[in-house]
């Protein structure tokens, strides 16, 4: 009943390949000889301080046996060594060929890339395109050769005069459409001449006035 009114989920796709399992389980193989390695490691190492202490206490036979054991596992150690230089080689070739693999698979799309656009563009095409376009250049260039025999001196003027004309309305059009800019605020007060002669009769009167004091004095 949930999945009529809910979304269905779809599992996602692994991109885990039979080669990357391949190599995971080689890399686990060679970690667990790794381990055993260094079990028989410690492992002759013991038997050999054993078999000291045997020799010390007497036991000389118990103390052959536990080098004929330590001289056994010398020789597992020896085989796991080879086993292991095996199992990194095998990895090593899996990863180099699944680089490979790559390499091969994009130069396979390349390729179906490269002869779909020599599908679409075919040399008899291309050299087609090219000769228009240099019958059209040659053309422009035969009309250029006429106008220019055409006209003579005064009608080449004439020419640059309108080419002058034209340019100078652009620029004229664009002046009249750029916005104005008030510049009054950025301009000094200039002085009234109303207050300028009130300032100087006052002056004139204030001067009068002293004189007339300093003479009845």
């Amino acid at each position: 009943m949930g999945n009529i009114f809910g979304k269905t989920k779809t599992k996602p796709i692994s991109r885990v390949t039979d080669q990357d399992k391949a190599v995971l389980q080689l890399k686990q193989q060679r970690d667990k000889l790794k381990q055993y390695q260094k079990r028989i490691e410690l492992s002759l190492e013991k038997d050999r301080e054993l078999a000291k202490k045997c020799l010390a206490s007497g036991r000389k036979e118990r103390a052959k046996t536990l080098l004929r054991k330590k001289k056994y596992q010398e020789k597992l150690l020896s085989n796991t060594d080879a086993q292991l230089e095996t199992l990194e080689k095998l990895a090593s070739d899996i990863e180099f060929a699944q680089v490979e693999a790559q390499v091969v698979s994009g130069l396979k799309v390349g390729n179906e890339a490269l002869k779909k656009v020599n599908e679409i563009l075919s040399i008899d095409e291309v050299e087609q395109i090219l000769d228009e376009t240099r019958e059209s250049i040659e053309k422009q260039q035969e009309i250029d050769a006429l106008l220019n025999g055409v006209l003579s001196e005064e009608d080449e003027e004439d020419v640059l005069a309108e080419l002058e004309d034209l340019i100078g309305a652009d620029q004229q059009k664009e002046m009249e459409q750029a916005p104005e800019v008030d510049i009054s605020n950025r301009l000094p007060d200039v002085p009234n001449d109303t207050v300028i002669k009130e300032q100087k009769r006052k002056e004139k009167d204030a001067a009068g006035m002293n004189k007339k004091v300093a003479l009845e004095a």
